[in-house]
Formats: C-alpha cells, sequence, structure tokens
C-alpha cells in the first residue's frame, strides 16, 4: 500500500479541496451518461474519507465503499454513520472485500488506477461486476492546463500518452471533462495546492491562480481554477468472452500525486 501524501497527511485540506472541485457538476453529470446507478448496487475504490458515498446513495440501491488506510476508514463510517444502504469495508484494489458478480458500479476517482501497473485492481474489478456492469475511473488530465503542466513539473517521468495508451488497449474509451475548481479565498487557494505539489510547483501554481483571478490588480474573490479530467468506461459483456490484455501490462507503475 503506497501512501497518499494528500488526504492520508491532511484531511482537513483534503476535506476542502474535494468541496471546492467540479462546481458545476460534470463530472457527475458525464458518470450518469455513461451509467445510471439509480436502484444499482456501486462499489467506490479507494473511497477515502467517503465523500462521494452519500451522493450515490441518494439514488443507489447499496453503496460499499473500500479504503486501506485504517483512519481515513473511521472517518468515512462517521461520515455515512446513518445514511440508509451505506457501508464501508477496509481492503485494497487488488483484492476487494466483495464477491463475485456482487456489484453494478465500479467507480475509483483518482485512487489506484493510474495506468500501467494497476493490472490486479482491473482484474478484481472485473471479478467483482455483474455482467452488464461497468468500471468508471475518474483521472486528472495531465494534459490540460494550467494543472496538468503543474503535475508534470512535479512528476516528469509521467507520460500522459502512455496512460491514454494503456486504458485503450484495455478496452476502456475515454471522455475528456473540463471542470471549474471554486475557492472562497486566497488561504484556501494555498491549503489545497501546498497539500498537492512540491513546495516550488506549488509557489508558481498559487501565483497561476492568482494571476488568473485579476492578480496585480483587483483580486476577484471566489477564485476560481479550470481543471480537465479523464473519465475511462468499460462495461462488463454479458456474454462469453475472452479478455487479452497481456499486451498492455507493464511491471512498471507511475502514481502521480493526485486529489
Amino acid at each position: 500500500m503506497l501512501p497518499s501524501p494528500n488526504i492520508w497527511y491532511y484531511p482537513a485540506a483534503y476535506e476542502l479541496e474535494n468541496r471546492s472541485q467540479d462546481v458545476g457538476g460534470e463530472i457527475w453529470r458525464v458518470l450518469r451518461e455513461e451509467f445510471d446507478w439509480a436502484g444499482r448496487d456501486v462499489l467506490d475504490v479507494g473511497c477515502g474519507d467517503g465523500f462521494h458515498l452519500p451522493r450515490f446513495a441518494e439514488s443507489a440501491r447499496s453503496v460499499l465503499g473500500v479504503e486501506p488506510h485504517l483512519p481515513l476508514l473511521r472517518r468515512a463510517e462517521r461520515r455515512v454513520a446513518g445514511v440508509p444502504g451505506v457501508e464501508v469495508r477496509r481492503g485494497a484494489a487488488q483484492r476487494l472485500p466483495a464477491p463475485d458478480a456482487s456489484v453494478d458500479l465500479v467507480h475509483a476517482r483518482t485512487a489506484y488506477f493510474f495506468g500501467p501497473g494497476c493490472e490486479p485492481g482491473l482484474r478484481e474489478a472485473e471479478r467483482v461486476l455483474r455482467p452488464g456492469g461497468a468500471l468508471v475511473i475518474v483521472d486528472l488530465d495531465v494534459s490540460s492546463e494550467p494543472y496538468g503542466g503543474w503535475m508534470r513539473a512535479d512528476l516528469p517521468d509521467y507520460d500522459p500518452p502512455r496512460v491514454e495508451r494503456f486504458f485503450a488497449d484495455a478496452g476502456f474509451r475515454c471522455r475528456k471533462v473540463e471542470t471549474r475548481w471554486r475557492f472562497d479565498d486566497r488561504a484556501s487557494v494555498e491549503s489545497v495546492l501546498k497539500i498537492e505539489f512540491s513546495a516550488q510547483v506549488a509557489d508558481q501554481a498559487i501565483a497561476d491562480v492568482l494571476r488568473l483571478n485579476g492578480f496585480p490588480g483587483r483580486v476577484v474573490e471566489p477564485l476560481t481554477l479550470p481543471v480537465g479530467y479523464r473519465v475511462h468506461i468499460r462495461e462488463k459483456p454479458t456474454g462469453l468472452v475472452r479478455l487479452d490484455h497481456s499486451s498492455s501490462s507493464s511491471s512498471e507503475s507511475t502514481s502521480p500525486r493526485m486529489p
């Protein structure tokens, strides 16, 4: 299990980040278009402190959050206490605590599935999905500016086209989604960007956000930031097929620092 350097150590700032992201709901709109989970069973891989679980629970039949890090698991349990149909279990993407063919949607958002090296998790998702179900992976678009540029500065070995090829070879289609983050004030911007990037890159990112919002003149609040995402989707066939994705496998794994 690899530590997540943002939410593991700065859960309060990460909560602020979650609340600042995708204020227009574009990711949720695309998820609904690709696979409507109303009345179905959802599994959220790497659910962290459970931020997205109540949203799924609004219409799903059941929601299972899976998280390997015990302090985050406890926070998730507190968040969903009293929410009908929601359960949280400790587990990892490589060994999901769910029976075969028991869920309709496996969702992962900026957790584990970062390209080559995540094959064990892909196999596990396929195992727990019912025929006709879907695996949906939401990831930051490292080719989208300005956020992608800051990520590439911190992760010079991360290769966005290679990651895209990996998912395409594994049978996924991809939708790129443009979102907007919104922060109430400069302090919120600094709090979030400082847990996502190295000190030097964070300073540049903060300066860029201020410039986008009117600095050095009058900075308009709330401050906004365009951020691109990739939504990878793969359905599980309802018939018998032979899947062979060995050509895309790799022993290398690069996990970018992502929210």
